[in-house]
């Protein structure tokens, strides 16, 4: 007979990014970091922020504590609450399930109060009035006023695939009103710098079109060029 799984699976040591590192990625978007990667990294465009027209805030960057929830099921949510460390952003894995919340707003409030910085997940979310009360900045698929179970078999800190993408606890995550990106903790210092180089060459360009730029020049040379044939 195959022994019944613990009801929860638990890492307690995470490694986390450094305050420099988080400090450097402040006041960088996440199609900023998406370039600095090549592309790599978005969550998909259906998890959005829960209310962009609200009060909370729209904007963090922070250290992913990662939750396999399950379809439906919130335990391991409820039991990350005892592992969140301050300036976590919580990343919880409802295995894309749309038929109930993976979140409302009292666990959102006990998120905050054990400290973290936000909420990510691939499930919906309810009691959007009082989740502007409490102000847990959170990303989801939507809202539904369907409640979830709190049963398991889940899991705290191990790796997860949430929106086809691997995240592991310590992870970056970038969140703003274009989404979530995460960058892998081993990657954090070349992403980093090459963020800070995309952002320079964006200033210069923005500077350039506020001054009447129609037509990038690179565009120009190449129109003028033999790569292109006129008819």
């Amino acid at each position: 007979m195959i022994e019944e799984p613990k009801l929860l699976r638990i890492v307690k040591d995470v490694t986390r990014p450094s305050l420099r590192q988080l400090k450097a990625l402040e006041n960088v978007p996440t199609s900023v970091a998406n370039d600095a990667m090549w592309g790599r990294g978005a969550f998909a465009k259906k998890i959005k922020h829960v209310d962009p027209t609200g009060t909370m805030s729209s904007n963090v960057v922070g250290p992913a504590l990662t939750v396999n929830s399950g379809p439906g099921d919130i335990l391991a949510l409820l039991a990350a609450l005892k592992f969140i460390a301050s300036g976590d952003i919580v990343v919880s894995s409802f295995a894309n399930y749309q038929g109930c919340a993976a979140a409302g707003d009292r666990l959102a409030g006990m998120m905050k109060n054990c400290g973290a910085a936000a909420f990510v997940t691939d499930g919906p979310m309810r009691d959007l009035v009082g989740l502007n009360k409490v102000g847990l900045p959170s990303w989801c698929t939507g809202l539904t006023p369907a409640s979830p179970m709190s049963k398991g078999p889940g899991s705290v800190g191990f790796p997860i695939n949430i929106s086809g993408l691997e995240v592991l606890s310590g992870d970056i995550i970038i969140a703003d009103l274009d989404g979530v990106i995460v960058i892998p903790l081993q990657e954090a210092d070349e992403v980093i710098n090459r963020c800070h180089e995309i952002l320079d060459l964006e200033q210069n360009l923005d500077e350039k079109v506020v001054d009447g730029l129609k037509v990038p020049e690179e565009i120009e040379k190449l129109l003028n060029s033999d790569n292109v044939e006129y008819f």
